[in-house]
């Protein structure tokens, strides 16, 4: 983990956050910048950068987190009206936050 992560310090518990799913590989959380009603992050507890720095050896972790975002859409009741699952990679593409994670929006 990065000490000046502030994703880090969330996982860590020295940041607050409104947790919706947490485990030993990955957490969620509502983003407190919310661009929809239902706005969560999904962040690996592993710093990872971005998509740029993933390796084979984070496969499993991503695949469980976009598994896991079906069910925390249906959790928070827009896995039937629909949701995007967004992954912003590097600054030209809006990624503001340097440790990868997954955007879960919807609920409009």
């Amino acid at each position: 983990m990065k000490s000046d992560c502030i994703f880090c310090k969330i996982i860590k518990g020295e940041s607050p956050a409104k947790f919706v799913y947490r485990d030993m590989d990955f957490v969620a959380f509502h983003n407190i910048k919310p661009s929809a009603p239902v706005h969560v992050l999904l962040v690996p507890v592993e710093h990872i950068e971005s998509v740029n720095a993933l390796e084979e050896r984070h496969g499993a972790v991503i695949s469980k987190m976009i598994i896991r975002a079906k069910e925390i859409a249906k959790q928070l009741g827009i896995s039937d009206s629909g949701y995007k699952l967004v992954i912003n990679v590097g600054r030209g593409a809006g990624q503001i936050v340097f440790h990868l994670h997954i955007h879960l929006i919807g609920g409009w």
